[in-house]
């Protein structure tokens, strides 16, 4: 695997678990376990269906945590380090085991690219269901969370099945969420004055 093909699926894996912090690594689990992955260096931890029997209770337990309305707005306290810290851990994990770089260069990158996208996908979650909280007392949150759990999953397989294409569908994103955050940052401002 070439890098730029390990960066896309570090980077795909790391934004899909800004929606869902367990499911990436189940699915990527399932995908080593049934030998769509090789499990090799870091990724070896997630070889054997004892980890992903693990990470689908995590998963199961995840989901349905959120669609209880005000227990998603209390889960983002804790939701927001973790997707980070696993968003770092699936691109640290997939370059580590897909690339000869150096483990300084490797974990940087993973820190700043895969926790920087996996942080900026769960701020974007925790803002819409902040948003749905204010507008619908909530009642449309596990509508909500229903979708970021299909993102996730979507995210995952596209990342597995075709990284380029998930790096591309992460920069459109990021752009997308910058934009926005930029739009509203303006009309703040005008507020204000």
């Amino acid at each position: 695997m070439s890098g730029l093909v390990a960066i896309s699926l570090g980077l795909g894996l790391a934004a899909a678990s800004g929606f869902r912090v367990f499911l990436p690594p189940m699915l990527l689990s399932g995908a080593i376990n049934v030998g769509f992955v090789s499990p090799a260096g870091e990724l070896a931890m997630l070889d054997g269906w004892g980890a992903f029997s693990v990470l689908f209770v995590a998963v199961v337990l995840e989901i349905c945590s959120y669609l209880i309305p005000w227990l998603d707005n209390l889960l983002d306290v804790v939701a927001t380090p973790a997707a980070m810290l696993a968003g770092i851990g699936m691109m640290g994990s997939v370059l580590g085991a897909e690339t000869d770089l150096d483990p300084i260069v490797q974990w940087t990158i993973a820190a700043v690219g895969g926790g920087g996208v996996a942080g900026t996908v769960q701020a974007g979650t925790v803002a819409t269901r902040a948003v749905s909280t204010g507008t619908t007392g909530g009642l449309a949150n596990p509508i909500i969370s229903i979708f970021e759990a299909i993102m996730a999953v979507f995210v995952t397989l596209l990342a597995l099945l075709a990284p380029l294409l998930g790096l591309v569908l992460v920069i459109v994103g990021l752009v997308y969420a910058g934009k926005t955050i930029a739009a509203r940052k303006a009309n703040s401002r005008v507020a204000i004055s």
